[in-house]
């Protein structure tokens, strides 16, 4: 059995508690681990060394029906993240201080004729086999491990080592998560910012 992310929105009307406004299931995200590693520290899939939202645990007034449902043997991983925290968060700060050591960007020429970054993807063992042909060794290099300025092509593409952003993996306004940003947004519009919130946990 794999993990499988779970949780919701909650918002707190004026002089009240915390309710919820949407089950994060219903947004069906899936199993996507690399994004979650990047939000909330949980799979290890894109050797991240500042999730932006990790190991909070649940909010102390959690609303009751997210304590009820969060809390037992088999969850873990419990976070949480408000509106103002997510309208603040730059989308395009580095998550490590190096290149990441399993992911590679993909370069392209752009409209000048300038290779542009295009996309960022999983380095496979075809993309590490030609790395430690283009710079020597009989090992497969991760793209961590090819010298500075270092770049392979391969099947016609260009591929470079990348510091990977939140924006690159769990982008703010396309993809999965964003439905998520959307909802909480506008609650928060009725609510407030700081009265939205995304609780999150993993089993």
């Amino acid at each position: 059995m794999g993990t499988d992310i779970d949780g919701a929105i909650e918002s707190r009307r004026s002089g009240g508690g915390w309710v919820i406004e949407a089950d994060l299931l219903d947004f069906r995200l899936g199993r996507d681990r690399a994004a979650w590693d990047c939000l909330f520290g949980m799979g290890g899939e894109c050797d991240v060394e500042r999730p932006l939202f990790a190991d909070r645990g649940l909010p102390a007034d959690v609303s009751e029906p997210v304590r009820e449902t969060g809390v037992g043997d088999f969850q873990h991983g419990h976070t949480y993240a408000t509106w103002a925290e997510v309208a603040a968060v730059d989308w395009d700060a580095p998550l490590a201080d190096g290149p990441a050591w399993s992911w590679a960007g993909v370069w392209r020429p752009g409209g000048d004729g300038e290779p542009v970054l295009t996309d960022v993807v999983p380095a496979t063992p075809d993309l590490g086999e030609a790395a430690a042909e283009a710079f020597g060794g009989d090992m497969l290099l991760a793209p961590s491990q090819w010298p500075p300025g270092g770049a392979v092509r391969l099947d016609g593409v260009e591929y470079r080592p990348v510091v990977l952003t939140t924006r690159m993996i769990a982008p703010p306004d396309h993809g999965h998560w964003a439905p998520v940003w959307a909802a909480m947004r506008a609650a928060a519009a009725e609510c407030g910012d700081e009265n939205v919130r995304l609780v999150v946990w993993f089993g």
